[in-house]
């Protein structure tokens, strides 16, 4: 397929979603229970199908990621943090290739400020001079362990949804091979800086501006304690109303990204996230998450049963999101 550009309508979707807007406990973000996967795997399609129809967002339990696998990845992340600014400088963002370090350079089109942030990305075949393997001796294993076990759970929710839509056995795991040169699903360490005790936030400012995620579905890693994120489904994003989602380490928070919307033609929605800064008696130190972006591989064509939108390759979707949402 040759290079085409499109007007997303995702774009112009987030350009609306700047404002404070009002919150609200009152939605559930539901937890899916992945006990017995196999036997029980009709009952969760059921179960991840709801939630994902309702509110976009899910958080997923006895997961099979153990507790010492994630917090082996967070002491990883925070290592390469903590080193220093010139250090991670060498290992710099790749523009467009989802891969390496960057600092306050994503700017989200909901807010037009850079999200208080930086990030580390791991995208496959684009790693040649990323590892910081000499300032991090086993940093390179063990985060493309992790890389690969978040990849082996998105594919088994995935293969779920693709049940419910009636598409192929294996369909999304085929959509995402880790061994291919157009893989670009890909693993984001975040750190999100610390605030000064008397700083004063701008209303415009945001650890991370109102967002959809560009991929298929994220599995997102919170550390408890490390607040902020809220959502904004369906309906409630025309009066942009957020529901905050309490940090568990014990879950996943998963939620659908604009690739599998797209796929399910609007089926199944991707919504509204965001991470607001600390307020006037917060806490205002520096929060970590990891995320994992299941994203097709380049030369997968997108393209939903009833046309919804028109046929797009995953390479010139995520250029397309990339461009709109980094410094250049």
């Amino acid at each position: 397929m040759t290079h085409t550009t499109h007007t997303l309508e995702e774009l112009a979707k987030e350009t609306r979603m700047g404002g404070a807007g009002t919150e609200t406990s009152a939605r559930e973000v539901r937890r899916i229970d992945l006990t017995d996967f196999d036997r029980r795997k009709e009952e969760i399609t059921g179960e991840l199908w709801a939630a994902a129809t309702d509110i976009g967002f899910f958080q997923l339990v006895n997961h099979g990621i153990g507790p010492d696998v994630v917090d082996r990845a967070f002491a990883d992340a925070e290592a390469f943090f903590a080193l220093p600014e010139h250090t991670k400088a060498r290992h710099a963002l790749k523009k467009g290739l989802n891969s390496g370090w960057e600092s306050m350079t994503q700017v989200r089109p909901s807010v037009n400020t850079p999200d208080q942030k930086e990030s580390y990305q791991v995208t496959r075949p684009h790693m040649d001079g990323l590892w910081p393997d000499d300032a991090l001796p086993g940093f390179r294993g063990r985060v493309l362990d992790f890389e690969a076990r978040c990849r082996d759970l998105a594919m088994r929710v995935l293969s779920c949804f693709a049940d419910g839509l009636g598409l192929p056995d294996g369909f999304f795991t085929r959509a995402h091979d880790p061994a291919s040169p157009n893989y670009q699903s890909t693993l984001r360490m975040l750190h999100y800086f610390a605030v000064p005790a008397d700083a004063v936030v701008p209303a415009n400012v945001w650890r991370a501006g109102a967002h959809t995620d560009f991929d298929c579905l994220t599995l997102l890693f919170q550390r408890a304690g490390q607040g902020g994120l809220q959502v904004c489904p369906g309906k409630e994003a025309e009066a942009q109303e957020w529901t905050p989602v309490e940090p568990d380490g014990s879950v996943i928070t998963c939620n659908i990204g604009d690739m599998l919307m797209r796929w399910s033609d609007d089926r199944l929605p991707s919504n509204f996230h965001r991470v607001r800064s600390p307020g006037p008696g917060d806490d205002r130190s520096a929060r970590h998450s990891i995320a994992f972006f299941a994203q097709a591989d380049r030369d997968v064509v997108i393209e939903g049963p009833e046309g919804r939108y028109p046929p797009i390759t995953a390479a010139d979707y995520i250029q397309q999101r990339i461009a709109a949402n980094f410094a250049r």
